[in-house]
């Protein structure tokens, strides 16, 4: 941490990496205006490029050289200019009122505005609303405020420079802040080899594409119209799945959204167009809706020949009997579903709040038959730690920066498939006494490394060598066999408590429901799932005592 302190352009080292990774990769990809910005950006002065970065990194785009003191940049005006002469930046900047508040403090606007009594006291938001209709032109900020003694300055280039963060990550919820915290030991990565060609666009129509699906999502999130949207969806390529799913589910929120507005066709046409999971099973529902149960009941009959997941064949399972009585048919047989065993206990509600969960564990929980909390945390981590070098196998488009959590392709259709070989060998490990050491041994050595299913702080080696010590191999192999089976679905639905007898090296897993809550579809799953392969589990249903 130190080391990385004592450099106070560490943030500027992390910048023109990102730009040197990009201009060796993706060099073929980029427009005219970001090549240029790659090229003209690293001849600037230290304090120049600096200063920019430090703008790029904060929140907006219109600045006051006032909130921009740092001390290894030195004057903000005089390293401005340089960035304003390329065009990067402007200088004083044309401001609507809206963007002039969000500038100044309240007692700047009084003086500004020369407000009265009657409108100075107000909240900041009133002084604006009051002030609306009297100043509707924009003005540059020298011309509002005269006499600031300040300087003001609008970055013209946080859009691109947020195009090249997308490209070097593959993703807009990773920012600059991954850097830093990078750099003082706060998150740790995998490292992981792959080529230098390996890179997470594979033409600049998937870029564009990315942000056309982006920037839709972020118009349909403020309220758009969802017609309007949709026509601006689009298509993407026919072999690129990831950006396929990305689409779908946008196209599937938005669904969610008409069939809410009770426009059912409008809702059924999208549905009907989207390859998100849950949407076959949406469309069903709501032809159902829309008086439509012979077209419903016909999908229906079409999807249960061939389930996308488990998840929708709980839900078909659901509807068919309701659509088989409005259409006159004989009551499907009932599925039989195996049961987990029921516990019922009656407690004094706690002298403090406290989750439910925690109440059951301190009430079930022995010297010699301890009780933790481990909810999804413990089975996704014994996963992860023993198919640690199959999650994060080098396979081409799955790794393409220093900075990956897990493979991109994490929730492909064809992620476990691609690892085939590589997950095999792992599983295998638990037909003999292997695993426990390879587990032992990812828990020492990659113990703090970012992983999709590794929950570091909620293990430790107690919690670890009673988990191996008491959970049959194969219990785990059926519980990491389905977990691979759909990761996105399977990863959650785990009971919330464990409870081991090491001395009898056995355990049980216990979902706690207090009054008036009821199991979820995935925890159903999941109980159904254990309880048909002889897996210990139990579901306790806790009242409070009068």
């Amino acid at each position: 941490m130190i080391k990385v302190l004592e450099n106070p352009f560490y943030y500027l080292e992390n910048f023109h990496q990102v730009l040197a990774w990009i201009g060796d990769r993706y060099d073929d990809l980029l427009t005219t205006d970001e090549r240029q910005f790659l090229a003209s950006f690293p001849a600037l002065p230290q304090a120049s490029r600096a200063l920019f970065v430090r703008m790029v990194m904060r929140k907006g785009t219109i600045f006051r050289a006032s909130k921009l003191v740092y001390a290894e940049i030195g004057s903000t005006h005089e390293a401005a200019r340089p960035l304003a002469e390329l065009g990067l930046i402007e200088e004083d900047p044309s401001l609507g009122l809206d963007e002039l508040f969000d500038l100044l403090q309240k007692p700047e606007i009084v003086k500004v505005f020369q407000l009265g009594a009657h409108v100075k006291h107000l909240r900041k938001a009133d002084q604006l609303e009051a002030l609306r209709e009297e100043y509707d032109a924009a003005h540059r900020f020298s011309g509002w405020y005269a006499n600031s003694g300040d300087h003001v300055y609008r970055n013209l280039t946080q859009e691109l420079c947020d195009r090249l963060r997308l490209i070097f990550f593959g993703n807009y919820h990773q920012d600059w802040t991954d850097f830093v915290l990078s750099d003082l030991g706060i998150y740790q990565y995998e490292k992981v080899e792959f080529s230098p060609a390996a890179r997470g666009f594979r033409s600049r129509r998937d870029i564009d594409d990315f942000l056309a699906i982006h920037h839709c999502h972020e118009r349909f999130a403020e309220g758009e119209e969802p017609a309007a949207v949709i026509r601006d969806l689009p298509p993407c390529a026919a072999d690129n799945e990831w950006l396929r799913s990305r689409r779908n589910k946008l196209l599937f929120a938005i669904a969610q959204h008409v069939e809410k507005l009770r426009d059912w066709p409008a809702a059924h046409a999208m549905y009907a167009d989207c390859d998100y999971p849950g949407a076959r099973a949406r469309a069903i529902r709501v032809l159902e809706k829309n008086e439509q149960p012979r077209e419903a009941f016909d999908l229906l009959q079409t999807a249960l020949q061939a389930p996308e997941s488990e998840a929708e064949r709980q839900q078909l399972l659901r509807m068919a009997p309701r659509l088989a009585r409005k259409l006159g048919h004989a009551k499907p047989p009932p599925v039989t579903l195996a049961q987990a065993e029921r516990i019922d206990l009656s407690l004094p509600p706690p002298q403090e709040a406290s989750y439910v969960e925690f109440v059951v564990r301190d009430h079930l929980s022995k010297e010699d038959a301890p009780v933790y909390y481990v909810e999804n945390s413990l089975m996704n981590s014994l996963f992860g730690l023993l198919c640690w070098e199959a999650v994060f196998s080098p396979i081409p488009g799955a790794f393409f920066h220093p900075y990956h959590r897990g493979p991109a392709d994490l929730h492909s259709a064809d992620f476990q498939r691609r690892r085939a070989q590589q997950f095999n060998a792992a599983l295998s490990q638990l037909d003999d006494e292997q695993y426990r050491a390879t587990i032992r041994a990812n828990f020492a050595f990659k113990y703090g490394i970012q992983s999709p299913f590794v929950f570091w702080e909620a293990i430790d080696e107690e919690l670890l060598d009673l988990a191996l010590d008491c959970i049959p191999a194969q219990h785990l192999k059926r519980a990491f066999e389905r977990i691979l089976l759909d990761i996105k679905s399977n990863r959650s639905g785990f009971p919330d408590l464990i409870q081991f007898w090491p001395a009898e090296r056995r355990y049980n897993m216990i979902e706690v429901k207090g009054p008036g809550d009821r199991l979820q579809d995935n925890q159903l799953r999941w109980i159904e799932y254990c309880a048909a392969h002889q897996m210990p589990i139990s579901v306790c249903y806790l009242q409070w005592a009068a």
